[in-house]
């Protein structure tokens, strides 16, 4: 079966990681009632006979031995690699995938790219190859990273331009997490920037998602709940941020809520891949589907239920809320408002008890109230997967390529602006080997020309279209 490579890299990268990791387990462990090794845990885990050394051969039928993950874990600090290393899922990791440095990247994207790529990029080749040999069937990269930090940021795009390098025909995902205009990095809109200009290159999709917008649904859902609003129809114990149940009961840290929606954001996108249903959807097919100009990749994304009901028997009309859920300002994992704004393409990844013609008919019910662009206006595309994620008896991801995601890049080139406009904590950089002022002047100027693209499509709504340049084909 197709299997997904993660790299999680950075302090963010490796806990949002961390969450996808147990989550993943406990999904498979909800289906997967006899322990045996199937096709949906090869996509995400290897089964290792350890007798035979620490790596063994794969064992590719009968009983579980041995899971490891199928995953590369990079940071340049030592805490959450070691913190994992120490925890409940420590069984799933070995030596082989792990990449760790003990002094950080002092929140500096410079460090993290010019100089532990430069330091490192033979070991992350060489592990990438060993980690790739195991998959008969590679079918993506995921990196998982923050853009506000230096290793996630620097190091991050470095492990994405290395991917592009050596597998260039592998489909690069990338989920990046940005930072919020409080956050307490002060050169954190320089990384994001520097960041964004690799990502505009290389990356064939991207999953910006917004701490602020995290943050504001974990309080929601807080709020909802203590207000006793949903009386007895919600399962406290079975949040979308809540580990309740999962292998680890040490304390829950502050992050831990905000960095188990994006690893269920993670668990939907893959379920296609993983588990059986109606409609498949290959993760390629996303790509392929709902990126019609290269350098517009970045896909907002939104999901629902984000509280367990405790009835299992759902109402329609219940569904029918999940499907305009997706499509309103409060799940979307950015702070973006889709409806009101351009639809290039989306993307519709059900979960559960849901059929085909549920899925027709919120598409037919939801279209006069969104705008598409004129030459695409059935840009729909739809994923089935008949397993549930646990605790729900359905979920919902919705992936949107739509112009909303320009006041995002906007705000961002702004908080650059202010600290470039007055030379702010360049020499922190210059000093690096290979760090030059035009760093900093070309990514600029690469996200403009990408917030230009978007103002050009955004001109367009409603009137006569003018297509962003794209490939000319000779007839």
């Amino acid at each position: 079966s197709p299997v997904s490579l993660p790299f999680a890299v950075g302090q963010c990268g490796n806990q949002v990681g961390c969450r996808f990791w147990d989550l993943a387990l406990r999904e498979h462990a909800a289906v997967n009632k006899k322990g045996i090794y199937d096709e949906a845990l090869s996509s995400f885990f290897r089964n290792v006979d350890t007798r035979s050394g620490n790596d063994g051969p794969g064992i590719y039928k009968g009983k579980i031995c041995s899971l490891k993950a199928r995953a590369l874990l990079i940071d340049m600090e030592e805490g959450v690699v070691n913190e994992i290393l120490q925890g409940p899922l420590r069984d799933l990791f070995d030596s082989k995938q792990l990449i760790t440095d003990v002094s950080g990247s002092g929140n500096n994207w410079a460090v993290g790219h010019k100089l532990y790529g430069y330091q490192y990029r033979e070991n992350i080749v060489e592990k990438l190859r060993k980690t790739a040999e195991h998959c008969d069937c590679l079918q993506c990269f995921f990196i998982i990273h923050s853009m506000g930090g230096g290793t996630g940021s620097g190091l991050g795009t470095f492990v994405l331009n290395v991917l592009e390098d050596e597998f260039p025909e592998v489909y690069r995902f990338v989920t990046s997490v940005y930072p919020s205009g409080e956050d307490d990095v002060i050169t954190s809109p320089y990384n994001s920037v520097l960041a964004m200009k690799e990502l505009n290159e290389h990356a064939d999709c991207v999953l910006p998602i917004e701490n602020e917008s995290l943050f504001d649904i974990v309080n929601k859902i807080h709020q909802m709940i203590s207000s006793g609003k949903l009386g007895s129809t919600v399962k406290q114990n079975s949040l979308v941020t809540s580990s309740t149940g999962s292998a680890s009961t040490v304390q829950e840290k502050p992050f831990d809520a905000m960095n188990n929606i994006v690893a269920n954001l993670l668990l939907n996108l893959t379920s296609s891949a993983r588990f059986e249903g109606s409609l498949n959807m290959d993760l390629n097919e996303i790509s392929m589907n709902l990126v019609p100009f290269p350098r517009l990749h970045y896909l907002v994304s939104s999901l629902t239920p984000l509280y367990t009901l405790a009835d299992v028997n759902v109402p329609s009309r219940r569904l029918d809320q999940m499907f305009s859920d997706a499509f309103s300002r409060d799940h979307q994992l950015i702070q973006a408002d889709p409806k009101h704004s351009l639809y290039l393409a989306c993307a519709l990844l059900v979960r559960g008890n849901v059929q085909v013609s549920d899925l027709r008919r919120n598409i037919e019910r939801l279209k006069p109230s969104l705008h598409f662009v004129s030459w695409n206006q059935e840009g729909w595309k739809t994923g089935l997967c008949s397993v549930p994620p646990v605790g729900h008896s359905h979920s919902l991801l919705a992936l949107a390529n739509n112009t909303c995601v320009k006041p995002t890049f906007t705000e961002l080139k702004d908080r650059f602006m202010k600290l470039y406009k007055k030379k702010a904590h360049l020499h922190h950089y210059l000093h690096i080997d290979g760090m030059e002022q035009s760093c900093f002047s070309e990514a600029i100027s690469s996200l403009s020309d990408l917030i230009e693209e978007y103002n050009e499509l955004d001109a367009t709504k409603g009137g006569p279209r003018t297509d962003p340049s794209r490939l000319q084909i000779a007839v």
